[in-house]
């Protein structure tokens, strides 16, 4: 390792700290002579290392930035795993705006957990994807079905699903 460094430096490449900025050649630890080994360098610099760079140069691109369809067809055409979950979640902040919180909750929940579904059975969704694809689907999936059951147990004016440890843990809970 010292003597690449030292090959490195001695060669005119030089050395670079880990947040990018250059170090002065260092003198070689033996003498190097300067008719073979600068052309024994120069062809070991022309084969590309195998290792990480130190420094990065770019970032990778999020699995999210594929393409649900292929690039010849329109932006609305490749997000459309994306755009079926906005467009259902505005339907149900529509209908909780319009007086019905327990059929917009619905609305939304199900755009969640059919989000998740999406997640796992698509090979590509888009802008759908954020994080990784496991993680996508616990989290949709734990808020869909987190907002589907309290749609389905809201007090007002009657719920539709009766949870009888429910009142005992709100109770615990809240007050």
């Amino acid at each position: 390792m010292q003597a690449e460094s030292d090959a490195e430096n001695a060669t005119g490449g030089g050395a670079a700290r880990a947040n990018g900025t250059p170090v002065a050649p260092v003198a070689p630890a033996t003498p190097v002579a300067p008719g073979p080994a600068k052309a024994k360098a120069g062809a070991e610099a022309a084969v590309k290392s195998r290792r990480f760079p130190s420094i990065t140069r770019d970032t990778a691109r999020p699995e999210g930035s594929g393409r649900a369809v292929p690039g010849a067809v329109s932006t609305p055409a490749r997000q459309w795993p994306m755009l079926s979950v906005l467009t259902a979640t505005a339907i149900g902040l529509l209908a909780t705006a319009f007086g019905h919180p327990r059929v917009g909750c619905l609305a939304i929940g199900v755009a969640l957990i059919a989000a998740s579904v999406m997640r796992r059975v698509l090979p590509s969704v888009g802008m759908l994807a954020v994080r990784s694809r496991f993680t996508d689907m616990i989290t949709y999936g734990l808020l869909g079905v987190a907002i589907t059951l309290l749609a389905l147990v809201m007090a007002a004016p009657k719920p539709w699903l009766v949870i009888p440890f429910m009142e005992d843990a709100v109770r615990f809970t809240v007050r």
